[in-house]
């Protein structure tokens, strides 16, 4: 009874129904400079709680680049495919990780990996996640795609068709798409809107460009803004000027 009424009482004042949150390894960090912060990752937690409580389907697609990176491996001499296998299996272990702050603090919460580890992870059944979301259950995909050569923002592209989200939420440490580095030029500026021809054709990072490719095609709209900055992400769910928008041309 409690629980029915609970999800009754939810009230969507967010713009978007169904979001899929692009989360960078790097953010779970925090101040350190290597693993997850606690204080971090707790924050973070309560905040996609927050935004749940407003009704909006979340899921997650989280990087691991704070306890490897498989470009990093390739770059130390190590086979591609199997540096880019370690970056899949922490993307796992932040997951788990996040679950596990999520569920501490009372939300139910499913971890869903693209490679078959079934003592810690569902494996990837596109019908089963989306009945997650239709029972107010917060997702988070792990191990990417589950293929070598496909980096994690590829995979957040892929979900966010297959789930058929609303919008791809990119939270970074950056509130935006800036012309050059901001952190090495302070000149650099920020762009409030970027179609995705003008990302591309300026290389600007926004993500990889067979994600901004995906996206495009799909005509799925990205925002990237700054994560690590308490309630942008519920501003950015509500559809309000947070960050960079980019959209189709």
């Amino acid at each position: 009874m409690t629980s029915s009424s609970t999800e009754t009482s939810k009230v969507n004042t967010c713009r978007y129904k169904r979001v899929l949150l692009k989360l960078s390894g790097e953010v779970l960090m925090g101040d350190s400079g290597y693993g997850i912060d606690p204080d971090t990752i707790n924050r973070l937690a309560a905040e996609l709680i927050d935004v749940r409580r407003h009704d909006v389907d979340l899921a997650i697609v989280i990087g691991g680049g704070n306890i490897f990176r498989g470009m990093m491996g390739t770059a130390s001499g190590m086979d591609r495919a199997s540096a880019d296998y370690m970056g899949m299996m922490a993307t796992i272990m932040n997951a788990i990780a996040l679950q596990d702050a999520l569920e501490r603090q009372g939300q139910n919460c499913r971890v869903i990996s693209a490679l078959h580890i079934k003592e810690v992870a569902e494996p990837y059944i596109r019908r089963r996640a989306v009945r997650h979301l239709e029972k107010g259950r917060i997702l988070i995909f792990a191990a990417g795609t589950g293929n070598p050569y496909f980096t994690t923002d590829t995979a957040a592209s892929l979900r966010a068709m297959e789930i058929q989200a609303d919008i791809v939420l990119k939270g970074t440490k950056v509130d935006g798409v800036y012309t050059s580095d901001p952190v090495k030029n302070p000149d650099a500026v920020r762009y409030e809107t970027l179609t995705f021809t003008e990302a591309l054709t300026k290389q600007l990072g926004v993500m990889d460009a067979t994600a901004m490719s995906l996206c495009r095609d799909n005509k799925m709209p990205i925002v990237v803004f700054d994560v690590t900055t308490r309630g942008q992400m519920l501003r950015a769910m509500k559809g309000e000027a947070v960050g960079t928008l980019v959209r189709e041309d």
